[in-house]
C-alpha cells in the first residue's frame, strides 16, 4: 500500500510519516514547506526506500497529479492551522485550507482511489459551554481557521454525498508533543519558560481545551481510514480538558522556570471559550482510545523534549525574522503595564 500525505512535514502530518512507514507502508509526502513545514520533522525516515517527498502546493493540480500516481488513498493533513494567524490573515486559510482540499478530492475521485481522510478539528463546533460535542452537534465554527477547516469537512462529505467516494473525516482535540511549530500554547509556553522569558496568556487564562498527545492522534486518524465507515465523522479525543493557565502552570513547573514569567495580556478576538468533545463513537465503533491520556506526563515528557532539542527551535525563535515579526505583531500591543516586548523577551 502507497499513501498520499499532505502536510507531512509539518507537526501533526510528520507523526502520521512516522507512523505508516513502521508499519510498512509506502509514503509520498507532499508539502509546500511553508514557515511551519520542516524537513527536520521527518529526517529519521528521509532515506527509507519506502518514503519519498515531493515539495509543493496542494492548490496545484499539477503538483498532486503528480503526487497521486500509484497511491492508495489521501490523507489530508495540509492545512493553515493557527487562529492568531488567520485572524491576522484569513485569505492564506480560505486558500490552503478549501482550495487545496477541492483539488486534492478531485485528484482522489479522478483516479477513483480506495479512500480519502479529511483531518478536521474540535473547533468546527465552536465554544461548548457545558456537556461536549458529538459528531451529531451543531457546526458554529467562530474564527477564519475554524470555518476554513468546515468549509473543507463539509466539501469532503459532498463528495461522498455526490460522487459515492469513500471518505472520513476526523475531527481532533488540541494536539501537542515533539515537533511542533513554537506559536501554539504549549510549545511557546515551553521554549518562552527554557528562556526565562515573558509567557503571554490571554485574558484570564481560563479557557478550556481538550488535550491530545500527537502520537496518539496518528494513530486514531490510521485506524479511521482502515476501519472507519465511509461517510462517517469521528471525533479524536484526548480526554484531558485542562484551563490554559493549568497548562501553563505545569510547563514552568517542569521547566523548573518562576511563575513570574506569566504576563496576562489583552484577549484574542473571538477567543472561544471552551472545546469539548465525546470521543465515544470512535471509542465504540473502532476501538480507539488513547494510549497516553495522562496530560500531565505528557507535559513532562514534551518539555524534556524541547529541552534536548534546541536545535530544532531556537533558529527559529532566535533568528526567523518572520517569526519574530509574527510574535510582535500578534503579542506586541497586548502587553499591560510591563511595557510591550519582543519575540526576544526584550522590552520595545
Amino acid at each position: 500500500m502507497n499513501i498520499l500525505v499532505t502536510g507531512g512535514c509539518g507537526f501533526i502530518g510528520s507523526h502520521v510519516v512516522r507512523l505508516l512507514i513502521s508499519k510498512g507502508i509506502g509514503v509520498v509526502n507532499l508539502d509546500k514547506l511553508t514557515y511551519a513545514g520542516n524537513p527536520e520533522n521527518v529526517r529519521d525516515v528521509g532515506r527509507h526506500p519506502k518514503y519519498r517527498f515531493i515539495k509543493g502546493d496542494i492548490c496545484d493540480a499539477g503538483v498532486v497529479r503528480r503526487a497521486a500516481r500509484g497511491v492508495d488513498g489521501i490523507l489530508n493533513l495540509a492545512a493553515e492551522t493557527h487562529v492568531d494567524r488567520s485572524i491576522l490573515d484569513p485569505g492564506a486559510f480560505i486558500r490552503t485550507d478549501m482550495i487545496g482540499t477541492y483539488v486534492l478530492l478531485e485528484e482522489a475521485r479522478l483516479r477513483r482511489l480506495k479512500f480519502f481522510v479529511q483531518v478536521s478539528t474540535d473547533e468546527v463546533y465552536g465554544s461548548v459551554s457545558s456537556g461536549k460535542a458529538t459528531e451529531g452537534s451543531p457546526l458554529r465554527p467562530t474564527n477564519p481557521y475554524a470555518a476554513s477547516k468546515l468549509g473543507a469537512d463539509r466539501l469532503a462529505h459532498s463528495y461522498y454525498a455526490t460522487y459515492g467516494m469513500r471518505i472520513i473525516i476526523t475531527r481532533g482535540s488540541n494536539t501537542y508533543g515533539p515537533f511542533q511549530f513554537p506559536e501554539k500554547l504549549i510549545p511557546l509556553t515551553i521554549i518562552r519558560a527554557l528562556l526565562g522569558e515573558p509567557i503571554p496568556v490571554y485574558g484570564d487564562g481560563r479557557n478550556v481545551r481538550d488535550w491530545l498527545r500527537a502520537e496518539d492522534h496518528a494513530e486514531a486518524i490510521w485506524l479511521a481510514a482502515r476501519r472507519g465507515r465511509t461517510g462517517e465523522a469521528y471525533n479524536i479525543s484526548g480526554g484531558s480538558e485542562r484551563e490554559n493557565i493549568w497548562i501553563v502552570r505545569k510547563i514552568l513547573s517542569a521547566a523548573g522556570a518562576p511563575e513570574k514569567l506569566i504576563s496576562y495580556v489583552k484577549d484574542r478576538e473571538g477567543h472561544d471559550r471552551r472545546y469539548a468533545m465525546s470521543g465515544a463513537k470512535i471509542r465504540r465503533e473502532l476501538g480507539w482510545q488513547p494510549r497516553r491520556p495522562d496530560i500531565a506526563d505528557g507535559i513532562r515528557q514534551t518539555v524534556d523534549w524541547y529541552r534536548e532539542n534546541r536545535r530544532w527551535w531556537e533558529p527559529v525563535v532566535r533568528r526567523n525574522a518572520a517569526f519574530r515579526n509574527y510574535f510582535d505583531r500578534q503579542y506586541g500591543h497586548r502587553w499591560g503595564g510591563g511595557g510591550r516586548r519582543r519575540a526576544d523577551g526584550k522590552q520595545k
